[in-house]
């Protein structure tokens, strides 16, 4: 006989995967190297991979598997069928194949891009300020309960985390931001 209506009692709290099992931190899907982000699906797809994360189904792949319309070894993320160059051209889903308007996650060249814009911004600033960006994403990162994105890039672009659009007006802001600062360590000696 099949009960219908509400559950007769409530959870008191939520089921954990591994609750009992300690995680190495630098493993994958650990704290220090987190499961990349979920892009070049639709959103019914990316909900059904962070179950699968969230619940402890997920399982990465080791290596790279064959994509279904080009056949070729290019599928990088798991429980995807096409790689992101044939999704890409034919506007699909990379893992239900449907046809969507609108595709979650970025580009990974996007991605890349952003990372290399970032680290070269950190390099060309103060010491001062290097440290001071790398601490608060660090900080940023292990604070989040979603997965974390990689240490060089915490989801924010180059121009939330600087001032000036470019990375050269950064430059000259910092260096102006010094000589300001010897002018009035000028001021100080004489008085």
């Amino acid at each position: 006989m099949s009960s219908r209506g509400p559950p007769k009692h409530q959870n008191k709290f939520a089921w954990k995967p591994n609750a009992g099992v300690k995680i190495n931190e630098t493993e994958v899907g650990g704290k220090f190297r987190p499961y990349s982000e979920v892009t070049g699906v639709c959103a019914r797809c990316k909900d059904q991979i962070e179950w699968k994360r969230k619940y402890g189904k997920y399982k990465p792949l080791t290596e790279p598997a064959k994509c279904q319309r080009c056949s070729k070894r290019a599928v990088r993320q798991a429980y995807h069928n096409l790689c992101t160059a044939c999704a890409k051209e034919h506007k699909v889903c990379a893992k239900c194949s449907c046809r969507v308007d609108r595709i979650i996650g970025r580009d990974c060249s996007e991605v890349e891009a952003e990372q290399k814009m970032l680290e070269e911004a950190i390099n060309n600033a103060r010491e001062r300020d290097r440290r001071t960006l790398l601490r608060t994403m660090n900080k940023g990162k292990s604070h989040s309960s979603t997965p974390a994105k990689s240490p060089t890039n915490n989801g924010t672009k180059a121009g939330e985390l600087f001032p000036s659009e470019s990375i050269d007006e950064y430059g000259e802001l910092s260096r102006d931001d010094e000589d300001d600062n010897d002018s009035h360590d000028e001021v100080l000696v004489r008085n």
